[in-house]
């Protein structure tokens, strides 16, 4: 009986120290909600992270792919120029800081010159279309000209801008990118005007650029219109159309209006070339101090007011509208871009003999393009 009861103790005993201990294991409490949820966020701030700069090396991966793809872009292009003729000084720098500029982008630029033929540039456009360039830039020889060569070049899907003259009047304006050029009768404003206040009483001899092409045209509307503002002191006595606006044209206009014996004291030249040809008629008749205002400010018009030549130009410099051509047609090809102004105007600056501080070289190409871009 008592060996029992000891084994009765010992059983009630041990299951007394498994209830002890199974309580005290469910004792153990579960991590705080709060504390559980922190370290969750914890988590997902650092896979948040990681996505973000994952996300962002991609997207600056696919930044340097585009510009890389742009740089090349620029690269692999070529452009077609058609120039009016490389022969006119005006032309040719033009065409050269067109150039300059496509160096400085990486693109290759073709030159073609039509010579002053329609049927030659027409001929220069189908070569362009055939080699199948990413851009073309037209010097037009009239703005009917300039439609016909958009036209071609709207046929073959190429860009093309428009340089020298505003075609606005014959082409709409979304079949080109932009146009560059003068406003000629601001330059014949400002001939007109500059010896309306620099030549007393003046009577002037206007020694004209060549009919048909739209630049002397233009010309004559503001020089048409100065000498209505300013007639109380100066009045055109005479008028004579060069050929080419040339040399040879400003010798034998001058020489013929000399002879006709019209009275006059001061000549406007419709370029640098032109006022050259009227001095040399000037100086064989004895009459070198009759003043030459010419227009454009060419390298050699600088020597020219120098050596007393010319006394005052009308410049404007033409490296501008070479580079300001380039970048409108650069930028609609790598872009879409197309100019605020579909026509820009080059800056005109008159310079006199006793003061060329004002100054600005065609061919400084460089001072160009920093003033371009």
């Amino acid at each position: 009986m008592k060996n029992k009861t000891k084994k009765l103790l010992s059983i009630v005993l041990c299951m007394i120290i498994l209830f002890a201990m199974s309580a005290c294991g469910s004792s153990k409490k579960d991590p705080e909600p709060k504390e559980t949820e922190a370290a969750e966020e914890a988590v997902k701030e650092k896979e948040t992270d990681a996505d973000a700069t994952e996300a962002e090396k991609d997207s600056t991966e696919d930044e340097d792919e585009e510009s890389a793809e742009a740089e090349e872009s620029s690269d692999d292009l070529t452009f077609g120029y058609i120039a009016y003729q490389m022969s006119d000084i005006w032309n040719e720098y033009s065409s050269k800081a067109f150039e300059y500029a496509a160096k400085q982008h990486g693109v290759e630029v073709v030159v073609l010159d039509s010579q002053n033929d329609i049927a030659q540039s027409v001929s220069a456009m189908e070569s362009l279309i055939q080699q199948e360039v990413d851009g073309i830039s037209i010097f037009p020889i009239s703005p009917e000209q300039a439609a016909q060569l958009i036209k071609m070049a709207n046929e073959a899907d190429i860009p093309i801008t428009v340089e020298n003259i505003d075609v606005a009047d014959v082409v709409d304006e979304s079949q080109y990118v932009a146009a560059v050029g003068c406003v000629y009768g601001d330059i014949g404003y400002s001939a007109i005007e500059w010896l309306s206040q620099n030549v007393e009483d003046a009577k002037v001899f206007y020694c004209a650029g060549a009919v048909g092409g739209g630049v002397f045209e233009a010309y004559k509307v503001g020089v048409d219109q100065a000498l209505e503002d300013y007639s109380d002191s100066i009045e055109m006595v005479g008028m004579l159309n060069a050929e080419a606006w040339s040399t040879e044209d400003g010798l034998n206009l001058t020489t013929n209006f000399i002879n006709s014996g019209v009275e006059f004291n001061c000549i406007f030249a419709n370029n640098d070339q032109i006022a050259q040809g009227c001095y040399q008629a000037l100086v064989e008749a004895g009459m070198e101090d009759t003043p030459v205002v010419s227009t454009g400010g060419s390298p050699d018009a600088y020597k020219f007011l120098e050596d007393g030549i010319e006394t005052a130009n009308m410049t404007a410099p033409v490296s501008i509208q070479g580079v300001q051509t380039f970048k409108n047609l650069h930028d609609y090809v790598i872009s879409g871009t197309i100019p605020a102004e579909k026509f820009q105007s080059v800056p005109v600056i008159p310079v006199a003999a006793d003061d060329l501080s004002e100054w600005i070289d065609w061919s400084d190409f460089e001072g160009a393009y920093d003033f371009v871009y």
